[in-house]
């Protein structure tokens, strides 16, 4: 099933989602949330995204074709725990499925340790670093009710803030289906 994805303004993408009970069967929602990932072109898809206040997120790079390391990084974080970021700052045009036809740089940490489950509830601490760590990066910011533009400069963010408005009201050409908040 393809969920609707969720436009910035909704206060479900603000709040922190809530942890997964352990051994909940997430199978059906992670197959529809990659569904729902792969129609709207994405590489990483946060569950708040499409109006779920579940601490999940998916990522896959391996559309990622000139990115070699990303070859096998297609995967599901359930009640991840950010244990440590660390390296140089780097800096990186993002976008985000909730915020369509907006790229701006950001800087992120280049390395990082997270803990979470796995899709069978198996337990691991792992850690990534330079793309790999960016897209866990800003999907985890999605579970904590962070988004990219807010890392932006108060100036920037003041550039922005007409194109934020209209999409929260759904003024906004996509080719995946959206749900707005302000929609009329």
């Amino acid at each position: 099933m393809i969920y609707p994805i969720i436009m910035y303004g909704d206060p479900v993408l603000r709040q922190r989602a809530a942890d997964i009970p352990v051994g909940t069967d997430l199978t059906q929602l992670i197959e529809d949330m990659y569904e729902t990932m792969h129609n709207a072109s994405g590489i990483g898809l946060a569950a708040p995204q499409i109006g779920k206040s579940m601490r999940i997120f998916i990522v896959d790079g391996t559309i990622i074709e000139d990115e070699p390391a990303m070859a096998d990084f297609r995967k599901a974080f359930i009640n991840p725990e950010m244990l440590d970021e660390t390296g140089e700052f780097w800096e990186y045009e993002e976008g985000c499925l909730s915020i369509p036809n907006i790229r701006e740089k950001v800087e992120r940490n280049e390395k990082l340790r997270i803990r979470y489950y796995d899709e069978g509830w198996n337990l691991h601490e792992d850690e990534f670093d330079g793309m790999k760590a960016r897209i866990i990066q800003h999907e985890y910011d999605h579970l904590e009710g962070k988004m990219f533009v807010d890392y932006l400069t108060p100036l920037k963010k003041r550039l922005l803030k007409g194109k934020l408005s209209d999409i929260s009201k759904g003024k906004v050409d996509t080719e995946y289906r959206i749900a707005a908040p302000l929609k009329k």
